[in-house]
């Protein structure tokens, strides 16, 4: 499994904005879909292909066109912030939805909500914003694994060292993309420096 951090300069820009605690949900909600469209450009590169012939208003060409299904499942309910971006890059994209709730004195996820698609043979991405301590999602991996996904791309906005090791453990197969690699998490499960509650400024619950 790889580790893939996205150092476009955009991506940068729009991660700081993020991590401001004064922007507000619209602009937030705004930032959030930008940067995971420049996230899911690189986490979709291997996604197969075919080669195709092409008129041009001038002659023949060679071209690619995209040759296997993609299916995007995000974690509830931070990660529907996420699904904008790849749907409209994706019309034909299937969408399944893995809800967990994390005790947050225990920092452990419990299962309320799934509804999954098809997923064999598909390109998977699984999106959830915060990868903190990695268990909410090593256990939505391990949900779409049992539901026939065999390749898996985990797509977070940021991540702690912790939860990148937890998933390593847990699914060594999973590439990780990413716009920050965090310093660490605090004694509440709370990546720092971090940007907050991802679901609570994005939907301005806080």
């Amino acid at each position: 499994m790889s580790l893939i951090v996205c150092d476009h300069p955009l991506a940068a820009h729009y991660l700081a904005e993020l991590r401001d605690r004064s922007t507000q949900p619209d602009q937030y909600r705004r930032l959030a879909r930008e940067l995971t469209t420049l996230l899911t450009i690189e986490a979709t590169r291997s996604i197969r292909t075919r080669q195709i012939t092409v008129e041009t208003p001038l002659e023949y060409t060679d071209g690619r066109r995209l040759d296997q299904p993609i299916a995007a499942v995000p974690v509830l309910r931070a990660g529907l912030g996420m699904l904008g971006p790849v749907t409209a890059m994706f019309p034909d994209v299937r969408v399944g939805y893995i809800g967990l709730e994390r005790n947050e004195e225990t920092a452990v996820a419990r299962s309320y909500y799934m509804k999954l698609p098809q997923l064999a043979g598909c390109y998977c991405l699984c999106l959830d914003p915060m990868l903190a301590t990695g268990g909410s999602a090593a256990q939505a991996i391990a949900f779409m694994k049992s539901h026939g996904a065999e390749q898996v791309t985990m797509v977070s906005i940021i991540a702690a060292p912790e939860g990148v090791e937890h998933l390593q453990a847990q699914h060594p197969d999973v590439d990780i993309h990413t716009a920050a690699l965090d310093r660490g998490l605090n004694d509440l499960k709370y990546i720092l420096p971090g940007l907050g509650d991802f679901g609570d400024r994005l939907y301005g619950t806080f």
